[in-house]
């Protein structure tokens, strides 16, 4: 799904996993790239920096992309959107 970002996805992998394959929740907890991020959100509910800061980024260019291209109306959607989902994400603990 292009557009969608791709922790929920294996937040939730590992939550199923954990319930039905055990060997494949290990191996996803295992792998260097998103087993630390997943066992942060899991044991602190936390979000890395690193993803705070991209997710940011790549937010206020969506934000700038949808005023340039929507109708009147609808381009304060994009920002009212980010603003919520930022200040959520930046309300959790940081790794």
């Amino acid at each position: 799904m292009p557009l969608l970002p791709t922790t929920p996805f294996l937040i939730l992998a590992a939550y199923f996993f954990a319930r039905s394959h055990p060997e494949w929740e290990a191996k996803l907890l295992a792998h260097p790239k998103v087993g630390p991020a997943i066992l942060a959100w899991r044991d602190h509910r936390a979000i890395p920096n690193v993803a705070k800061r991209t997710a940011t980024v790549l937010m206020a260019i969506s934000v700038v992309g949808g005023w340039l291209s929507l109708p009147d109306p609808w381009r304060y959607l994009p920002l009212l959107v980010a603003l919520l989902v930022l200040g959520w994400m930046w309300s959790r603990p940081s790794v």
